[in-house]
């Protein structure tokens, strides 16, 4: 493949497609953040190129793709795992019950329980 401005974008791009792949299986959140921008320019530049149909352009669509993919599971992960929290959070603060007709009852549970010592 012949050495053009084109291919060498691409070739970055898809080394920092790589990149961010790289960080989003191994949960590494703070590697995405430095990501992000290079992708933003060097996406930027190749669309200034005017080149639309490419193979090299298709290959890159198919990571740009996957990554996405990957990024909306780890954004589905992230939210579940808050919400878990909450949950968590909210059974320590109330025990809920049913009575016999099916209403829920909601009781505040104490933060501190207090032991009273006698001598």
């Amino acid at each position: 493949m012949p050495k053009t401005p084109e291919t060498d974008l691409i070739k970055t791009l898809e080394d920092v497609l790589e990149l961010e792949r790289n960080a989003l299986v191994q949960g590494d959140l703070d590697r995405l953040h430095h990501t992000a921008p290079e992708k933003e320019k060097l996406i930027g530049a190749i669309n200034d190129l005017g080149v639309f149909d490419s193979d090299e352009l298709i290959r890159l669509q198919k990571k740009v793709e996957r990554n996405q993919e990957l990024l909306n599971s780890a954004a589905e992960g992230i939210r579940a795992v808050a919400n878990r929290m909450a949950e968590l959070r909210r059974v320590r603060q109330e025990f809920s019950t049913y009575g016999a007709d099916g209403q829920r009852s909601e009781f505040a549970v104490r933060h501190q329980a207090k032991l009273e010592k006698r001598a």
